[in-house]
């Protein structure tokens, strides 16, 4: 039997595909096919597992690569009854305990649909057909799928490859290349195929990890029940090691499980957790994605920076009116290992980057955790303005757009907020005048002087001055005056994505 060989997979939902649809027109069709498929999702794991042809599939998503590219890796495809080692590896790709075979002879489908499936309030059969029309592109397999559920129909394109280089290489030759990468587990979510009212988002970021739970409302939309953030330095250390520690992988790991447990206590229907720079940039990151599925069963996604700076742009510019409504945007979310520009036009995405520029890594370059002398400040904001180079020459935008927790921290400074209040924070105007005296304010205090700011989450003292002044950097090289605080983080994009207010009323047939 040949080796079973990874492949990489990029896939997008929607209506049209734009220039792709020309392409494709001129290209031989090499196979029709249509099927009926029974989709076994889980909400704490990203791992596919569905049955097609009398078959269980099992597919687990074994990385995602820095440009959003999934590389997923069959582990199963085996006739019903199921063997009860058959079953640990379905479970393992639910991220749930494995069920126990009642019958000597295996489990039916039937069996495992009302046993297993029914019971659990984490899983969903979902019933999905599909007419699948492929192609060869570039070197890669292609196909144009109509998918049609119980309640909704769309389209989906996907590219794969052994070959991560030839995916992307033909995304750009057909015009998707600006599209965000969806597998079919996000897509049925977003087509509220499944039913979740009630949902926690985790953001493991590399300085802090933030839980967001919401619940939707008579009116379809999602209102907050919980959103708070817990420091834990994931990225301690990583600058000098080149790799992520072990007490602050340990203390990250724990915050995850504590959080899951504090969303399950909620009665979630579904857990989503995403990860950020650091685990991106580290070799081991993967370490923290096993600790937290052994002991939980939640799977963190590595987000690619290019996704990160896609979701904070839509999470940002939700709910703006007025004036910023209008015009060119940019969104920026800085965190502790990593930046996000987004540049766009109403709801329109022109372009997005990322850039290894975070408060944590400066902190450490410069010892930014305490007083610091004028030239250091001078030389640290010198540092930042070199590694932003890729704003220089840009046009000022018509509305810019700060996130993250230095930017909400001086908000919340700029209110003397001693609590936290978001509604207060979301809509802050910061201006140079204000971001000047609170760096000013910041390099003449040790961390612990630093504490007694009103406004200032104390774990965030030793970072805040690097994440004062890499704003301040970014107002000077985009020309701007001032900035508008959204308090919507990457955590509401997220949201916003997987699991859209009204997207199943729209697609919805009467």
């Amino acid at each position: 039997m040949p080796p079973v060989v990874p492949r990489w997979e990029w896939r997008t939902f929607g209506d049209h595909f734009d220039g792709a649809e020309s392409v494709f027109a001129q290209l031989p069709v090499e196979q029709t096919v249509d099927s009926d498929e029974l989709y076994l999702l889980s909400s704490a794991s990203t791992d596919l597992v569905k049955v097609r042809d009398g078959l269980m599939d099992v597919k687990h998503l074994h990385q995602t690569g820095p440009d959003g590219l999934e590389q997923w890796e069959p582990v199963l495809k085996a006739a019903f009854p199921l063997t009860p080692h058959d079953l640990a590896t379905v479970a393992a790709a639910w991220g749930v305990e494995a069920p126990v075979a009642a019958d000597p002879d295996g489990l039916s489908l039937e069996a495992l649909l009302d046993r297993v499936v029914g019971p659990a309030p984490g899983l969903r059969a979902v019933e999905v057909h599909k007419h699948r029309v492929r192609y060869t592109v570039g070197g890669c397999r292609a196909e144009v799928t109509d998918v049609r559920t119980r309640r909704a129909e769309t389209r989906t394109v996907a590219v794969e490859s052994e070959d991560p280089l030839r995916v992307a290489a033909v995304l750009g030759d057909i015009g998707l290349a600006g599209r965000p990468n969806v597998n079919y587990g996000r897509g049925l979510a977003a087509l509220g195929e499944i039913d979740v009212q009630r949902v926690a988002i985790i953001d493991v970021g590399t300085n802090s990890v933030k839980l967001h739970l919401a619940e939707r409302g008579p009116d379809g939309d999602w209102h907050r029940l919980v959103d708070r953030s817990v420091v834990t330095r994931l990225g301690e250390g990583l600058r000098e090691t080149g790799r992520l520690g072990e007490e602050p992988l340990a203390r990250t790991a724990e915050t995850i499980v504590g959080m899951v447990a504090e969303a399950r206590e909620h009665e979630v229907d579904a857990v989503v957790a995403v990860g950020t720079a650091g685990l991106r940039i580290a070799p081991n990151g993967d370490e923290l994605v096993r600790r937290v599925r052994e002991r939980c069963g939640v799977t963190v996604e590595i987000i690619s920076g290019e996704d990160e700076a896609r979701l904070a742009y839509l999470a940002a510019t939700a709910g703006l009116t007025g004036q910023a409504a209008e015009g060119s945007r940019v969104v920026f979310d800085t965190g502790g290992g990593s930046s996000q520009f987004t540049f766009g036009h109403g709801e329109r995405v022109d372009e997005r980057f990322s850039v290894e520029v975070g408060a944590a890594r400066f902190t450490e370059q410069f010892r930014l955790d305490g007083a610091v002398a004028p030239a250091t400040l001078g030389a640290a904001l010198d540092a930042i303005a070199a590694d932003l180079g890729r704003l220089d020459g840009r046009p000022a935008p018509d509305t810019l757009l700060g996130m993250g927790g230095a930017v909400t921290n001086l908000a919340a400074i700029r209110h003397s907020l001693a609590a936290y209040d978001p509604d207060v924070v979301q809509g802050t105007v910061l201006d140079r005048t204000e971001i000047d005296r609170q760096i000013e304010l910041f390099r003449t205090r040790s961390a612990d002087e630093r504490r007694s700011i009103v406004g200032l989450q104390p774990a965030r003292a030793e970072v805040v001055l690097a994440g004062a002044c890499i704003v301040r950097t970014v107002l000077d090289k985009l020309g701007k005056d001032s900035l508008i605080v959204s308090d919507r983080g990457l955590r509401y994009g997220v949201l916003a994505e997987r699991f859209p207010a009204d997207v199943a009323r729209e697609r919805t047939h009467p």
